[in-house]
């Protein structure tokens, strides 16, 4: 499954808001510098979805981010 991820850093606090079954928007306080916020947005994606592969498939130097869950077969 793919859901798409818009990033906001350095924000105030932490807030995920569902916006579609596929989209998320994230509020998150890491910068976006060093790969920080980026691990932050994986690490978020694994707590909702345990026991599944994660992984960023495009977005790594953007604020829209493309994350696969599970495998594509």
């Amino acid at each position: 499954m793919y859901i798409k991820v818009r990033v906001i850093t350095d924000a105030p606090k932490e807030v995920i808001q569902k916006v579609e079954d596929d989209l998320i928007e994230m509020y998150i306080r890491e910068p976006a510098e060093r790969n920080l916020a980026n691990k932050k947005v994986l690490e978020i994606i694994r707590g909702m979805y345990p026991n599944m592969p994660v992984r960023m498939i495009n977005g790594h130097h953007s604020p829209s981010k493309l994350i696969l869950v599970g495998n594509i077969d």
